[in-house]
């Protein structure tokens, strides 16, 4: 009778799992808009510091790269914010996963590309001038 008081202690006394260990979208979003900003503040540092060892000792990389690392924060925040509003049942909802992943490929598509886009406008602007 002991033992079975005593487990049923221990069983009390332990907390019950989190719902979110299985997922969050809101703590998925956050993590992707995180890992985003910084793929994407590396591959414009990468491509930024390229232009400049291939070009005279113009200030116009490093001012580009400045402007849109500071400039691509609030297009991330944007798909952060859309999904830091859902209540906690919505957060758990499996039914958001189709909206999760169009907000997932929209976030790491412009890490991706955006620099490369970027940087290339910047560089075919300059020859132009």
């Amino acid at each position: 009778m002991n033992k079975a008081l005593h487990s049923q202690g221990t069983q009390a006394a332990r907390p019950a799992p989190a719902r979110s260990a299985a997922f969050d979208w809101r703590k998925k979003m956050s993590n992707n808009v995180a890992y985003g900003l910084l793929v994407y503040t590396g591959l414009q540092i990468f491509v930024t510091m390229h232009e400049i060892q291939g070009s005279s000792a113009s200030i116009l990389p490093l001012f580009v790269l400045v402007v849109l690392v500071a400039a691509i924060i609030p297009l991330f925040r944007h798909f952060e914010r859309r999904w830091e509003g859902l209540s906690d049942d919505q957060a758990h909802n499996p039914g958001y996963k189709a909206a999760f992943r169009r907000d997932q490929i929209k976030v790491w598509a412009l890490a991706a590309i955006l620099p490369f886009a970027i940087t290339g406008g910047f560089r075919a602007l300059s020859m132009m001038v």
